[in-house]
């Protein structure tokens, strides 16, 4: 898809932009009737080369006039004419200097490409903003749910007083009547039946009055059951799917207080409706009568309440923070033996009277049928207190939680040997922690239990990557049950799925993940160039188990190795966008084909297990381009000298000529020096001439690491440009001035 289809289809304003960069030097329907052609041409080279500017030039003209001709089947005679027109102009206005034809052309496809970005972004924030305004709106309507429980709940409780007030009148007046009539001097016949007519009347309206707070307290819990269920079944399910993705890389999961908010409000809403209930059982047992309706209803309606608070209760009983050791914090649920690891609970029900009532223990692999149906599964005792007392002091919002900080796993050694094969390998078997305590209802024990999301256990640190991986390919496909012998039969992905997973990976540890070109490079290196589809099936072997492309480690464990890299050696240049990374050879040399001499890019190597990276720059030889490539640099070398100051003190060299430096320009065209200038190592205050007190002091004439390549001499530039200079006098030339100062005085003398 061409660039100017997709300025197109942008929305006006967006439009109103690009008609901006065209008028009667370069219209807009050269760039109409010529999109293709133009795009396809390196116009930002032939802007600094006058023969290609020249070529492009006249390539142009010749253009139009294919265009012209195209018109003329058509008779279409005024496009014909504006043809002619638009043709003549550009030769009065470049015909002389096709380099600023160029420079127009390559200003306004850089133009449009930032229109196309901003647009892009402003699409997705759009989107994002879409998709933030529906989640703020389901929670808004779902507080406003809960709310309006509560308000039920406050309107009942004065139904009930009202009630309680009728009731009361009646019971004075009907006694009041009683002993009336047994006194001498009592009422006439005529009030008494009166009296006893008001009373009958005052009986009807407190029958219809309790069938009135009857029936809105059974309509209140089917609002209430239908509130739990939209928050057990949708809202909590959905913050546990969240949890995943953010454990394996994803956006923070969020929302859990505001979950929390509501669980907690209903709870004491129902507690509230618990009150009412033993309330109108007081009122009946001081008066009741055949079809008393809280005769009839009120084990109904207490049996609902039990219902509804205790699934409640159950169901707000989570893992807050998943198994984690504190030494990898971004690498949840893969633990080692002996080694501490944190996990925290929550209560989302936070009512003051449960603090520090609740004891939480937790085991290992509970009712885990695994553990005697799989042949050599492993079992493991958990080490440390494995108890703990929910309270609201440990969390900074006052949540009700229980955190474990010192838990360790330590395997059962069996009596006997374990066997050597089994179904499974160690980072394969999957297990889990099971978190149970009690809570006192109506003078009943109501167990609580919840699980982890099933975990990997290691014996070695070597093993943490294969145990990650097992522990992102799992939460990447599996979002509702927990089946711990997934891996006895693991589903494949498509690449849709494994490659969002794939740039979490880097942004959750950078400030950058994968754009869709690198993402392509590595779709090619897993599924093969001609099976590049979105759909494609990416078997979990293929992932992680079998060997990449003939090299003696899988495609994750190299993944893996330049994770580390960028972590401990490269992070500044890969968050600023100065590696391209993952770029194949082919697609590198089309890149660096028409650039100028000197241009390169950063790519990461494609044959170490342990991630290394290497930069390849291209020289022109005999009009023809030429692409070297040094042998990449592994996190060894990276740990002696920063990579930034390797680029900048490369040098290649012939016999005796003077080494020099090849990289001049970061892809596509930045200055070496403005790309990694503020990367370099500070030099140090140059000493003395007659200052030896340094070499003194340690014994040793301080040295500087440079990298130095060794070349065949017609692998540098022309001859006329090298400067014969001996060692001796190459080495008192490096005494004096720095490599860069070196490297400024020949680009000025000998410039390309």
């Amino acid at each position: 898809m061409s660039q100017w289809y997709q300025l197109q289809q942008l929305d006006s304003k967006f439009l109103e932009q690009v008609d901006q960069l065209y008028d009667d030097s370069f219209p807009m329907e050269i760039r109409q009737y010529l999109a293709q052609w133009l795009e396809a041409k390196d116009w930002e080279h032939a802007a600094s080369n006058d023969s290609m500017a020249t070529v492009l030039f006249h390539e142009l003209l010749t253009q139009l006039d294919d265009q012209y001709s195209r018109f003329a089947l058509e008779n279409n005679f005024l496009l014909q004419h504006n043809i002619r027109k638009v043709k003549r102009n550009l030769q009065v206005c470049f015909q002389e200097d096709p380099i600023q034809l160029a420079l127009t052309i390559s200003h306004s496809l850089k133009e449009e490409k930032k229109i196309l970005e901003n647009a892009m972004k402003d699409e997705k924030n759009h989107v994002s903003s879409l998709l933030n305004n529906i989640i703020l709106d389901k929670q808004k309507q779902l507080d406003q749910k809960v709310k309006t429980v509560k308000s039920s709940v406050q309107e009942i409780e004065q139904e009930i007083k009202s009630l309680e007030d009728l009731q009361d009148e009646f019971d004075f007046r009907s006694k009041t009547l009683q002993s009336r009539e047994h006194e001498v001097n009592g009422l006439a016949q005529n009030e008494i039946k009166q009296e006893k007519v008001h009373l009958h009347n005052m009986m009807l309206k407190l029958d219809i009055k309790r069938k009135e707070v009857i029936n809105e307290t059974a309509s209140l819990l089917n609002e209430v059951e239908q509130i739990e269920g939209l928050l057990i079944n949708e809202e909590l399910v959905e913050w546990k799917r969240r949890q995943q993705v953010a454990c394996i890389g994803g956006p923070p999961n969020t929302c859990l207080d505001q979950l929390q908010h509501c669980f907690t409000l209903l709870a004491e809403s129902l507690q509230q409706v618990r009150q009412q209930l033993k309330k109108l059982e007081e009122l009946e047992q001081k008066y009741s009568y055949e079809g008393d309706p809280i005769t009839q209803k009120k084990q109904f309606l207490e049996e609902r309440y039990d219902t509804l608070f205790i699934t409640l209760i159950k169901s707000s009983f989570v893992v807050e923070r998943q198994p984690c050791m504190p030494t990898h914090p971004q690498r949840p649920m893969v633990l080692k033996t002996g080694v501490q690891f944190t996990v925290k609970l929550r209560l989302l029900v936070r009512l003051p009277e449960l603090n520090y009532q609740l004891r939480v223990k937790a085991s290992f692999d509970k009712d885990v049928t695994e553990k005697s149906s799989v042949k050599g599964f492993r079992k493991f005792n958990i080490l440390g207190t494995n108890t703990k007392v929910m309270n609201m002091e440990e969390s900074t919002n006052g949540s009700l939680a229980a955190e474990f900080r010192h838990l360790q796993l330590k395997e059962q050694k069996n009596t006997g040997s374990r066997p050597t094969e089994g179904p499974l390998i160690v980072t394969e078997e999957l297990h889990s922690i099971s978190f149970e305590t009690q809570f006192c209802h109506q003078n009943q024990q109501i167990d609580l239990e919840t699980t982890s999301l099933p975990l990997v256990v290691i014996s070695n640190v070597s093993q943490l990557p294969n145990g990650w991986a097992s522990i992102l390919w799992y939460n990447m496909l599996v979002s509702e049950s927990k089946t711990l012998g997934f891996f006895s039969n693991p589903p494949a992905a498509t690449w849709g799925q494994l490659s969002e997973v794939l740039s979490w990976q880097f942004s959750s540890v950078t400030k950058r993940g994968l754009n869709s070109e690198q993402l392509d490079m590595l779709e090619e290196k897993l599924l093969g160039p001609n099976n590049c589809f979105s759909e494609n099936l990416i078997p979990w072997t293929r992932f992680c188990k079998e060997n990449l492309n003939e090299k003696p480690f899988s495609f994750w464990l190299w993944i893996e190795g330049i994770l580390e890299l960028i972590k401990k050696h490269l992070l500044p240049l890969w968050n600023d966008g100065c590696i391209m990374g993952f770029v194949s050879k082919e697609k590198e040399r089309a890149l660096l084909k028409d650039r100028m001499q000197g241009t390169f890019l950063l790519r990461f190597s494609e044959s170490s297990r342990e991630g290394a990276i290497t930069f390849t720059w291209v020289e022109m030889v005999s009009n023809e381009s030429q692409f070297h490539s040094v042998e990449p640099y592994t996190k060894h070398q990276l740990s002696a000298v920063t990579f930034p100051d390797i680029i900048r003190n490369y040098k290649v060299m012939a016999a005796e000529n003077i080494p020099e430096n090849p990289l001049k320009f970061l892809y596509p065209s930045i200055s070496k020096d403005q790309a990694f200038g503020k990367y370099y190592s500070r030099p140090k205050d140059p000493s003395e001439p007659m200052d030896v007190d340094d070499s003194k002091a340690s014994g040793y004439i301080k040295t500087e690491l440079i990298s130095v390549s060794e070349v065949h001499p017609s692998r540098l530039q022309s001859p006329d440009n090298l400067l014969p200079m001996s060692v001796d006098v190459f080495g008192e030339l490096t005494r004096q001035l720095s490599p860069s100062d070196i490297d400024s005085v020949l680009c000025t003398a000998y410039p390309n």
